[in-house]
């Protein structure tokens, strides 16, 4: 080999340890997961959310599940390995904490949920008067709420209707939904010529394109109080705790209160 290739060999071996050294001291950043279930009323919140928050944490590799705060309280109890859960009643969580399966003092409340009765077919269906409009079969033949048993906005919806002395009169046309997300649904497609749903779910993205709503008086329905928390598993994740934390912070307010999600105002 002539002293030229010698040299040249050995400028390519210098350089390529030298690249080795360097990756081998400024490893790839691996992905920070974090998993989180969430209330199905969050379904378009948490779009916002997780971008904002991906700002300050863009190793971040969130995993949303979205469904009713009932089941997944169940789930956690199973073993399920959620890190955070965001409920649409307080009761779930404060039983997590209770069980010694979530972190109290994390314990957050974001909101306090709303109800609305909805319709796509705002020319049959005159929301406008209320819930006064289901004391006939006519125009509303089919009613989507979300399951009473397990989802928070189901039991509220169940208890504004017991409130104005209705709920016997819809049992046969009720439709029922898994969760208030897919109530919500119900409606859009027209599977249902109204339904009681989350504010949330209309003030904001396709669905606020789609018919009309009216909101129904919070005096007809306990309070739909609602809260995160850090789970026992999520206890022990960083990324977790950093989740918790943006959710209280101003910027995260901001963004609940655009898709309806207010707190109470303070009295006094």
């Amino acid at each position: 080999m002539s002293r030229w290739n010698e040299s040249k060999t050995w400028v390519t071996f210098c350089a390529l340890a030298l690249l080795l050294g360097a990756a081998a001291a400024s490893p790839v950043r691996a992905a920070e997961s974090l998993s989180v279930a969430a209330a199905a009323d969050l379904t378009y919140c948490l779009d916002d959310m997780n971008a904002a928050f991906k700002k300050s944490h863009p190793d971040a590799d969130i995993k949303v599940s979205s469904g009713s705060s009932g089941n997944f309280a169940t789930q956690i109890k199973n073993g399920a390995p959620f890190e955070v859960f965001l409920s649409a009643d307080i009761g779930f969580p404060r039983d997590l904490v209770k069980a010694g399966l979530a972190d109290e003092k994390s314990l957050t409340t974001y909101a306090v949920g709303r109800l609305v009765l909805w319709t796509a077919r705002p020319e049959a269906v005159d929301v406008t008067k209320g819930l006064a409009i289901l004391a006939k079969d006519e125009p509303v033949k089919k009613l989507a709420i979300a399951n009473p048993d397990h989802a928070p906005y189901g039991r509220a919806a169940k208890q504004a209707l017991e409130h104005d002395k209705l709920w016997d009169g819809v049992q046969g046309r009720i439709v029922m939904g898994e969760n208030i997300a897919q109530t919500a649904t119900f409606v859009a497609t027209g599977s249902a010529d109204a339904g009681i749903v989350a504010l949330s779910l209309v003030i904001t993205g396709a669905n606020s394109k789609i018919g009309k709503w009216q909101e129904i008086p919070a005096d007809k329905y306990a309070p739909l109080e609602q809260a995160a928390v850090l789970t026992k598993k999520g206890a022990d994740s960083a990324t977790a705790k950093a989740y918790m934390d943006f959710l209280r912070t101003p910027e995260a307010r901001t963004i609940f209160d655009r898709f309806g999600f207010r707190l109470p105002e303070k009295k006094g």
